[in-house]
């Protein structure tokens, strides 16, 4: 128990717990406050259901895809192309419903989410296989995608935003009893995604393999383990938590377009590695990506809460990138460090 204990307080994900604590806390004391219309009741500007729920749902559609991103980079790679198929999902998504036209909700819900998530799929396969096939960094691979994927999203639309139907609409912002203008779906999601990820990743074989491959590669291969495989599957989830995330983009907003999700990749990518995913392959968690995605969020948030300019979100964002990376150097090397002293070798 003691020993658990000690873990728990020493990982990433309760590092990164206590920062959103400690920044929950000092957003909701420097909001202020306004009276409400209707009850004449004193609200906070940020610690209220609304601002909550909407933080949430904001997080949610790119730490969907941060959560299959992490998976990428746990394997030593890394994926450019999320924000792209999450373009191209979306809109192949509306133009597969305006041709189809489904009278019911489960019909469109059904039509919706088969294609999003088929064209993600796809969308991944191909990262995975040009990666193995023509054995070139994932950033050169996934940046050539990047602009492919988005360009085909562009001229299958011309440049239009495409509606979805308001049956899958009322779906994906359904109150599911909550009321007020509150929409948990997309949070929900999330938070499910998450789980399954956790899941995946700590107590499945292929987890445990993604881990080995990223942490050595040419151990994993001596091992008998299928990098080939390994690196195509990982895309792949990849490429499915990106259409995941534009069916629930699109029917939540009630339309897609090409223009969708363009910067995403920074925010995956830092949600990703603020969340303690290493660059260097072998370490990250589903749960890790989730927080940090939460916490970019509520970074921006606290911008428009407390109305500063909102240009110096950039700023914030590339600064909590590096100071991760720096922590996560250094606790690497303060690692290495207590493993040399504790075997007697020299560093």
């Amino acid at each position: 128990m003691r020993d658990y204990a000690r873990r728990l307080a020493g990982s990433q994900e309760t590092g990164l717990v206590a920062v959103l604590f400690a920044a929950t806390m000092a957003l909701t004391l420097l909001a202020g406050s306004h009276l409400d219309r209707a009850s004449g009741i004193s609200i906070n500007n940020f610690w209220n259901s609304h601002t909550l729920v909407q933080t949430a749902t904001d997080a949610s559609f790119f730490a969907i895809m941060a959560i299959g991103a992490t998976m990428v980079i746990i394997a030593g790679g890394i994926d450019l192309s999320v924000g792209s198929i999450y373009a191209l999902s979306g809109v192949g998504m509306a133009l597969a419903l305006r041709g189809t036209a489904p009278a019911s909700g489960g019909a469109a819900l059904a039509t919706g989410l088969t294609t999003a998530l088929g064209i993600g799929l796809l969308c991944g396969f191909l990262n995975g296989v040009l990666v193995v096939g023509l054995r070139v960094h994932p950033f050169i691979i996934t940046l050539g995608t990047m602009w492919i994927l988005r360009g085909i999203a562009f001229v299958a639309t011309k440049a239009e935003s495409i509606l979805v139907p308001a049956s899958l609409t009322s779906i994906t912002k359904a109150s599911l009893g909550l009321g007020g203008g509150l929409f948990p779906v997309p949070m929900l999601a999330m938070l499910a995604l998450a789980l399954i990820g956790t899941i995946y990743l700590a107590r499945t074989v292929m987890g445990r393999h993604i881990f080995a491959f990223g942490g050595n590669p040419e151990a994993s291969r001596y091992a008998g383990l299928s990098p080939a495989r390994i690196q195509i599957g990982v895309f792949v989830v990849s490429g499915l938590t990106a259409g995941l995330a534009a069916f629930l983009g699109a029917s939540f907003y009630g339309s897609a377009s090409s223009g969708d999700a363009q910067g995403y990749e920074l925010y995956v990518i830092a949600s990703a590695v603020v969340g303690g995913a290493s660059l260097t392959g072998g370490k990250g968690s589903a749960l890790g990506a989730t927080l940090g995605a939460l916490l970019i969020v509520l970074i921006r948030q606290s911008i428009r809460t407390l109305h500063f300019d909102q240009n110096y979100e950039w700023i914030v964002i590339g600064c909590a990138i590096i100071i991760a990376v720096v922590v996560d150097r250094w606790t690497m090397s303060m690692t290495q460090r207590r493993f040399n002293f504790g075997t007697g070798r020299s560093a």
